[in-house]
């Protein structure tokens, strides 16, 4: 089939602007994250009226043709047992062998391809903007399914095409039984305690761990918005090492004015107090923890495809005069903070000025008049050069 990259993408009107949501429904968006984010799930009838779907399911198969894209078959009844998993990139000859039912294609990271399904990330604004993983979207035939599963991230379901009945169960972890003979993760026991069918526009949350299972009534798309959050072993590993380094070596273990031992050989519960009090004297760095989160907040999903576009646009100082922008790669992640003032970039840190930093990660575009505003970034070997070198920053691809 043999597409360049972000070929997909319909037409789209460069003067919409996508504001983020302010209800969920009836549900003010305040309301939402107050009492379900994070807590109990919610389903919203009519989120996005009149919603179209700006993508088919012949041109996700058609993505998942594509090397430079992530993609799964799930098969319930397949050659070789139940629930078989299959991975892209895949073949016309493979989807034209297919059965009628029971079978779901998934495509992840959509948005990075297709600037319609990019900017529909901007509803969602309301939350951080690096909490967001990636826009995945699937297509069922009917009775299609990834079987009953649980994840480790926050999830809101759109249905975009078609009818799916969804199933929502209880909470479970890494200790519910699972279905052997798979590499997916489905769940061996699953008792529903809501189900629902959704239609185009409808839209369910799911906080992490709830068990839910979505089954195709005919043909459907779904997509899928993620949310990411490093693991507390993540956390406590990286952020450890990060902070150690660090350290001066004068900072050790002290336990002054201890009382006399009542056992020599006990690691009695004082000690353990004050090692804990003394981790917590040690971790308090705050600038250097919101330099770690930020970088790892940032680090790009598919670094791969951010490389592809590494110096293509050496020639920016010209094309920005003429006036040309440069964008964030649609691959790319960006974040700031504000003490001290940073810029994070696809895991890398940049110290710029503050202004800067909020309006770029607001609008993600650079124009001669930023250069105009903010000279030092166009230092040689500055900041926009070190981002256009590493593929960070591009010209806008033409469908975006």
């Amino acid at each position: 089939m043999g597409m360049s990259l972000r070929s997909f993408a319909h037409p789209t009107n460069r003067d919409l602007v996508i504001k983020p949501l302010t209800h969920l429904g009836d549900m003010p968006v305040a309301e939402f994250l107050r009492d379900y984010w994070q807590q109990k799930p919610l389903l919203i009838r009519n989120a996005f009226s009149g919603f179209q779907s700006p993508i088919s399911g012949e041109e996700l198969a058609g993505m998942a043709l594509e090397e430079a894209v992530e993609s799964r078959l799930v098969l319930e009844h397949g050659d070789e047992g139940p629930w078989q998993l299959r991975t892209g990139p895949f073949t016309e000859e493979e989807f034209l062998s297919l059965p009628r039912s029971h079978w779901t294609l998934l495509v992840q990271a959509v948005d990075q391809w297709i600037s319609e399904v990019a900017e529909l990330k901007d509803y969602f604004r309301f939350l951080p903007d690096w909490r967001l993983d990636d826009v995945m979207i699937s297509y069922a035939a009917d009775k299609g399914s990834v079987g009953p599963h649980f994840d480790y991230y926050d999830v809101f379901l759109l249905q975009a095409e078609g009818k799916r009945l969804w199933q929502q169960g209880p909470k479970a972890d890494d200790s519910s039984p699972r279905v052997e003979g798979t590499p997916l993760n489905i769940l061996q026991d699953f008792e529903p305690d809501n189900s629902w069918v959704l239609e185009p526009g409808d839209m369910l949350y799911l906080p992490p761990q709830y068990s839910h299972w979505g089954i195709a009534e005919g043909a459907c798309t779904t997509i899928s918005f993620g949310f990411r959050a490093p693991s507390a072993a993540t956390i406590l590993e990286d952020l450890a090492a990060e902070l150690a380094h660090g350290l001066p070596q004068h900072l050790r273990y002290t336990d002054a004015g201890i009382a006399a031992a009542a056992n020599p050989a006990e690691i009695d519960p004082a000690a353990v107090a004050r090692l804990q009090q003394q981790l917590s004297s040690w971790l308090q760095q705050p600038q250097n923890i919101a330099q770690w989160f930020g970088a790892v907040m940032t680090e790009a999903k598919y670094p791969d495809t951010v490389a592809l576009d590494a110096g293509e646009a050496e020639d920016w100082r010209d094309q920005l005069l003429e006036g040309t922008e440069l964008v964030l790669n649609p691959a790319s992640r960006c974040a700031f903070c504000r003490d001290p003032a940073t810029l994070f970039v696809d895991g890398e840190s940049f110290p710029v000025s503050l202004p800067f930093a909020e309006r770029f990660c607001e609008s993600h575009r650079l124009v001669q008049d930023d250069i105009e505003a903010f000279p030092e970034l166009g230092h040689t070997g500055g900041l926009i050069d070190q981002l256009v070198s590493q593929g960070s920053l591009i010209f806008p691809p033409e469908d975006f």
